[in-house]
């Protein structure tokens, strides 16, 4: 079925209205190398809300700080219709330790940040951008509660974290009353699915909408590499470009290039671009909120929001499935055979709606 911008979908166990397809503003700024200049970025951001788009999702580092800054510009005649997201612990300061990680003072002073840059007296969205293995939990989330509380931030979420961290996170805020994580940012698409071993069974148990980044895998899934570009001698190591930076993620590769072809004639076949085909296989997910587009020219965006009408056949989505296929390990292989099935139910016919 056909959606739009403004089919709005509620974010995990909240209340919050959100849009199936968010913008991310990662593009907003050049200081990075790469992204749109202010005039650009404010025709994707109008293109998008004039859709009827609401969620924006940014981060306190994009772009040192002036993605942030540029929202905070472009939002200040319908900041209260919009659901902003913005991040912290990457480090804002070099040099300065504690300008970086979870703990509370990186936490308090990169949201008085935030608030600044953003023009605004609220953040809709808060995650924790990157696990750094060192403050306790405990201490993460009291943080985020007494902001909350403060009215600073309305709702937490987590990005780059350990399934187990997570669940335990979210088991302790619902053990003491502290605001509970509502959502969850992964990388996710048909060439990086390893988030469906537990990250995404876990957040649809626990209550969190998951909301997938990189949903085209570095434009891999747009069909714009070819076998020539495997090899790291084709570009200049460093040299800032997306296919440089792909080649050092080892992104390409043989296999991720043949599930593209799939990509390709499944799009071929249903009349859309795969770039197009690439997002709505992560929209059609249930336990997906809206993959997080980040376009740099208004031509990618109108493209990226033509997912919304892809509807694939049964077959199609069967070749997608089998061509991305990975082994999700033990113990879920094992849990999900038919002997293990046979001798936990025996004959019994029991209906499953996980």
């Amino acid at each position: 079925m056909s959606l739009t911008l403004d089919t709005y979908r509620l974010l995990g166990r909240s209340g919050l209205r959100v849009s199936p397809l968010a913008l991310g503003a990662a593009t907003f700024g050049t200081e990075s190398g790469w992204g749109a200049e202010q005039d650009e970025a404010r025709k994707l951001f109008d293109l998008y809300v004039e859709r009827g788009g609401n969620f924006i999702d940014t981060a306190n580092t994009y772009s040192n700080g002036s993605s942030e800054r540029m929202l905070g510009e472009f939002t200040r005649d319908n900041r209260e219709s919009l659901v902003l997201a913005t991040k912290y612990t990457t480090l804002r300061r070099s040099g300065d330790p504690n300008s970086a990680g979870s703990h509370r003072k990186s936490l308090f002073t990169s949201v008085e940040a935030s608030l600044r840059q953003l023009n605004t007296d609220y953040i809709d969205l808060l995650y924790l951008h990157v696990w750094d293995f060192t403050t306790p939990v405990e201490e993460i989330l009291r943080g985020m509660d007494d902001l909350v509380r403060q009215g600073k931030i309305l709702y937490v979420a987590i990005c780059n974290a350990p399934a187990w961290q997570i669940s335990r996170m979210q088991t302790i805020a619902d053990l003491r009353g502290w605001s509970p994580l509502v959502a969850l940012q992964i990388e996710y698409n048909l060439i990086e699915r390893s988030g469906e071993r537990d990250l995404i069974p876990m957040a649809r148990e626990l209550g969190l909408g998951v909301l997938p980044y990189s949903p085209l895998a570095g434009g891999v899934l747009t069909g714009k590499y070819s076998r020539d570009d495997l090899t790291a001698t084709n570009v200049a190591s460093g040299d800032g470009t997306r296919k440089s930076f792909n080649l050092a993620l080892g992104t390409l590769t043989e296999r991720n290039l043949a599930i593209a072809d799939v990509v390709k004639e499944v799009a071929t076949e249903l009349g859309f671009t795969p770039a197009q085909v690439g997002l709505a296989w992560t929209l059609r997910n249930p336990s997906v909120t809206a993959p997080i587009i980040g376009a740099r020219t208004p031509a990618q965006l109108e493209d990226n929001l033509g997912a919304l009408e892809v509807d694939f056949t049964a077959a199609q989505l069967a070749r997608l499935d089998e061509a991305s296929a990975m082994e999700l390990g033990f113990p879920h292989d094992m849990l999900a055979s038919d002997h293990i099935r046979k001798v936990t139910a025996g004959d019994l016919k029991i209906e499953t709606r996980r």
